[in-house]
């Protein structure tokens, strides 16, 4: 498996013209990523470098959608394949909508990175309700906009009963504790 450094990817991100208040977003979600991945309690098996470099790469082509309009999570997914990086991709590629969203299946990497992305708006990490509220303002422009986004609220919340089975801690002491650092 090949997972860039970090020195490698926040050079990826500065070549992709990422900009300044996108840069700050991915920080503060690979750092809400790699809390969890640090709490987890040994019952499941997850690769800690790629859940923390998919987080910090995830929005790679953001900056030039908001240009373009194209979707990031499948253009970022394109671009990072490209590169040679085929599971990081895999993780972008399900940032925005992930693929398996069952309360059964296993944990995984992207389940991580999917809901680390979930509790950041902007460069502020916030509860689900307040992320929701503003993808909804941001977002919602129609109908099924609006009802995609409320769907991926229940999907966050299996996530995120997923992630409590696994933890050592609760995961709102581990997001809190990130607030005050």
């Amino acid at each position: 498996m090949n997972i860039p450094d970090i020195t490698t990817c926040l050079a990826l991100l500065q070549k992709h013209d990422i900009l300044p208040n996108v840069l700050e977003h991915s920080l503060q979600v690979h750092k809400v990523a790699c809390a969890i991945v640090d709490h987890l309690n040994g019952s499941v098996t997850i690769n800690r470098d790629l859940v923390c470099v998919a987080a910090l790469l995830h929005d790679i082509t953001k900056s030039r959608s908001l240009k373009t309009g194209e979707k990031h999570d499948i253009s970022g997914k394109e671009l990072l394949e490209s590169l040679g990086y085929p599971e990081i991709a895999d993780i972008v590629g399900q940032h925005v909508f992930l693929r398996d969203t069952s309360a059964d299946s296993p944990l995984n990497e992207a389940d991580i990175v999917y809901y680390a992305d979930k509790r950041v708006m902007h460069n502020e990490i916030v509860t689900v309700d307040r992320r929701i509220e503003d993808l909804l303002i941001r977002y919602g422009t129609t109908p099924e906009r609006c009802n995609k986004i409320l769907e991926n609220k229940d999907i966050i919340i299996i996530i995120e009963k997923k992630l409590t089975r696994h933890l050592i801690k609760p995961l709102e002491d581990i997001i809190a504790s990130l607030r005050h650092e």
